[in-house]
């Protein structure tokens, strides 16, 4: 299991990239008491604030992912593979993408991100897919920014080349 520090970055599995802002203890009843991280994540403005149990933290929570699996990420992004792009209905899809983004896997998500790109270049991504493209677009550019220590604007264009956009 994980142990994070104040400080840190982690990826929560169900609200992405954060820091690690601080640990408490809070009393829920008397005498049970109970360790939290609390996590700090940018969402598009404001931040918002997450506590996560320390005894259950390796089941929402996760670090930032090292090198060696950054560039597995970007041999992810670039295969071209449009076997797995069979022809379901989009809202099929679309729960498909959701359960693989909420994995919190960065591998996952990428796979979502690729296939969503490739797919627009086809058709007309419905609604719900543009938004999913979106979702898993920033919390992979804001998790490779951090694992390369690059800006995310770096990272937006490096996924520009890759997808010609």
């Amino acid at each position: 299991m994980h142990q994070f520090k104040v400080g840190d970055n982690a990826v929560h599995l169900s609200h992405g990239v954060g820091v690690v802002r601080g640990i408490e203890e809070r009393e829920f009843s008397p005498g049970k008491k109970q360790s939290f991280y609390i996590l700090e994540i940018q969402d598009n403005g404001a931040p918002k604030k997450v506590f996560v149990p320390t005894d259950t933290s390796q089941n929402r929570l996760r670090p930032i992912i090292k090198q060696k699996e950054v560039e597995e990420v970007y041999k992810i992004l670039k295969r071209r593979d449009t076997s797995a792009l069979d022809h379901q209905t989009w809202n099929r899809r679309y729960r498909e993408y959701m359960e693989k983004i909420h994995t919190g896997q960065v591998q996952e998500i990428a796979e979502v991100l690729r296939e969503l790109y490739l797919l627009k270049h086809d058709k007309d991504l419905s609604f719900g897919e543009r938004k999913l493209l979106d979702q898993a677009k920033t919390l992979l550019v804001k998790e490779l920014s951090l694992a390369q220590q690059v800006e995310e604007k770096d990272v937006e264009k490096e996924l520009e080349t890759i997808f010609g956009t």
